[in-house]
């Protein structure tokens, strides 16, 4: 079948998309911008997060969907990518923080799918996005930062980019019913 190829690379495509997205919008966009710090954006009531995070919880989904339409050498292969992209145009302040993140942030994400996605495409997408999220963001917050301040905020704004993905990964269920 044509379809799982080509939606499987333009989710590959999106994904490596995603990172420069990610690391661009945390210091230009946000409602504000904390002075050696991030630019931050609502993502409930009262809680703030650095902007990148929608990227990156989008970027977990889009691996996800890359694995399960090209396989997990794809996926491991878009890791790498992405990783080094990461390390390629993250701001000179954040290339450490942003680099370890991703590459732990989706390695974790992996590790949880891998071997829950045959007993259900959403089930395995969203465990190992909740899993891949939280080492991310304590990851990032951790390095860049040194404090947990936007723990709550990285969360919620990565938890938000899930929700918002998950028609993708329900139309990638009905492409691809098996996992590969």
């Amino acid at each position: 079948m044509r379809h799982p190829v080509v939606l499987g690379s333009v989710a590959f495509m999106l994904f490596l998309i995603c990172i420069p997205l990610a690391n661009w919008m945390i210091q230009h966009v946000g409602t504000v911008c904390v002075p050696n710090g991030p630019c931050l954006i609502p993502v409930a009531p009262g809680v703030m997060a650095p902007s990148g995070v929608l990227m990156i919880g989008a970027a977990l989904v889009l691996r996800d969907i890359v694995q399960r339409l090209q396989g997990p050498l794809w996926a491991l292969v878009a890791i790498g990518a992405g990783a080094i992209i990461s390390l390629l145009l993250a701001p000179p302040a954040l290339v450490v923080a942003s680099g370890a993140a991703f590459l732990l942030g989706e390695l974790a994400d992996f590790a949880v799918f891998t071997p829950l996605q045959r007993r259900g495409l959403l089930l395995a997408v969203l465990a190992s996005t909740a899993v891949g999220l939280v080492v991310d963001s304590m990851v990032f917050l951790t390095v860049a930062y040194d404090s947990l301040d936007y723990l709550a905020g990285q969360v919620v704004g990565k938890a938000w980019a899930l929700l918002i993905a998950f028609p993708l990964v329900r139309l990638v269920r009905r492409v691809t019913p098996v996992a590969t």
